[in-house]
């Protein structure tokens, strides 16, 4: 089967390849204004933006991570499904996750996974903001 505008492999070849160079989770939330105070004050993050009056829609950024923060009246996920299977967020790479995590201990964030080695290398933990979202933070093993 074929989609229109589908490239394909003979394709390629003729055509100059576009660089992706970000992604932004979009992350659902109750009360933008409540997301962006705990994003700033637990985790670092600075507001980009805030839009709508009252504000139903936002952005949050820390260096070069941005995350898009969408109000919405009921969760769009399950939150026992989420809980159960540790449905991520956001995944989010970071150079040294050890400093990191040691920052979030200080602020008192919720992690769902203590910083652990993963067998591929990476050193990781899970945080849960106020919605339940949870935020995978990689960064390199030791």
């Amino acid at each position: 089967m074929r989609f229109a505008g589908e490239v394909t492999a003979s394709r390629i070849g003729s055509l100059a390849m576009t660089t992706l160079v970000a992604a932004e989770p979009q992350l659902y939330v109750r009360d933008i204004v409540a997301s962006c105070e705990f994003y700033s004050r637990m985790l670092g993050f600075s507001v980009a933006f805030t839009y709508g009056e009252p504000p139903f829609y936002g952005q949050v950024f820390r260096d070069s991570a941005r995350l898009n923060l969408r109000q919405v009246d009921a969760p769009v996920v399950d939150p026992l499904r989420r809980d159960t299977e540790q449905l991520l967020t956001a995944s989010i790479t970071v150079d040294d996750a050890k400093p990191l995590f040691a920052e979030y201990q200080r602020t008192g964030v919720e992690f769902v996974q203590p910083l652990r080695a993963e067998p591929w290398g990476a050193q990781t933990f899970i945080v849960r903001d106020p919605d339940g979202n949870l935020l995978l933070f990689a960064g390199r093993g030791e």
